[in-house]
């Protein structure tokens, strides 16, 4: 393997590519998931257990998993097909209803009776996170939601540039529903992108897609062995490439950035740009979008790697779900310099 520099495009060409995401024509396919935050002040512990009392102060909503791939799109100027399987209760009405609100498609969701819509609640104290819970069920979509999604994507996916597989491990993907999109890939839209936001114990489902974008603990897990430094990093990088016989592996590490392998050999590690880091609630969404973005308007692999960077720091320093708009990170660019 040979180190590769980012050199190939100046800060005016990849905010010239931001420009065309609206032209981007993407659908993301995944789990969805409603977003809870709970944000109140913390002055006291209960006398009943050691555990501090939280002042609510207000509540909010947002869209999250897959959903939230599709906002993180359409702050950057794309407008995205949501495909995915919410519960019939009213949670998944109120997403259904959100999605409306926004201008989106929601004929890409299937209703599922006797399945709860997956709720991550987050209570936030004094802007730290300091218990989640979460209402969901993990078991596989039915049979007749796997052949809705099929039967959306035989009639929309023709004329789509990149397919978007957002897996949270909530039952969306599986088995018949990869092998159904792999062969309508193959027969309609051969040229189609497809990336992965992936989910450990998934990854059989994911050989042959452009990108795969797991943290550097998922793909420690997938390798066997933990990522501690730049050689067992390098070493999950490779054996990745070859295990999913894939285009390229995004691994990403947090503070320490993120790290591009691609199959004829470059390896790219692209530090990161976040001044703070408050919460990294999304940022793997954020990753996934703008990548996905720009190799749908054809940047090449190190280019779109980058803006997903920029993006992702810009994220991360917000607290709650939350998404990097085109003209932030077109600023960013600008004010940091690319080192493309």
């Amino acid at each position: 393997m040979h180190i590769s520099t980012l050199k190939n495009d100046s800060n005016d060409r990849l905010t010239q590519a931001i420009d065309r995401f609206p032209k981007a024509r993407i659908a993301v396919l995944g789990d969805i998931i409603m977003d809870e935050f709970i944000w109140g002040d913390v002055s006291r512990i209960s006398p009943e257990a050691p555990v501090p009392v939280l002042d609510v102060e207000r509540e909010t909503r947002l869209l999250g998993g897959a959903a939230n791939v599709v906002c993180n799109m359409g702050a950057l100027g794309a407008d995205a097909i949501l495909c995915g399987v919410v519960g019939d209760d009213p949670m998944g009405r109120e997403i259904v209803a959100e999605l409306t609100r926004m201008g989106l498609r929601s004929d890409g969701l299937a209703m599922e009776k006797g399945r709860p819509t997956s709720i991550k609640t987050r209570v936030v104290a004094q802007n730290q996170q300091i218990v989640r819970y979460d209402r969901e069920s993990r078991a596989n979509i039915r049979g007749e939601s796997v052949q809705k999604m099929l039967d959306f994507a035989t009639a929309t996916f023709t004329e789509i540039d990149a397919l978007v597989i957002s897996d949270y491990g909530k039952g969306m993907i599986s088995g018949p529903l990869m092998k159904g999109l792999r062969s309508l890939i193959e027969t309609n839209n051969p040229e189609m992108i497809v990336t992965v936001d992936p989910k450990t114990g998934n990854f059989e489902h994911y050989t042959g897609v452009d990108v795969i974008t797991p943290n550097h603990h998922e793909a420690g897990q997938f390798c066997g062995f933990k990522i501690v430094d730049k050689v067992t990093l390098d070493k999950a990088g490779c054996k990745m490439l070859g295990a999913l016989n894939c285009r390229s592996v995004l691994i990403t590490q947090g503070k320490d950035g993120m790290t591009l392998f691609e199959r004829e050999g470059a390896v790219t590690h692209i530090p990161t740009v976040a001044k703070k880091v408050f919460d990294v609630t999304g940022a793997g969404d954020t990753v996934i979008s703008a990548i996905s973005l720009g190799l749908a308007v054809g940047m090449d692999l190190k280019a779109a790697a980058y803006v997903a960077n920029v993006a992702a720091g810009i994220v991360v320093g917000e607290v709650g779900t939350s998404a990097a708009t085109a003209e932030v990170v077109k600023k960013a660019i600008q004010i940091q310099g690319t080192q493309l």
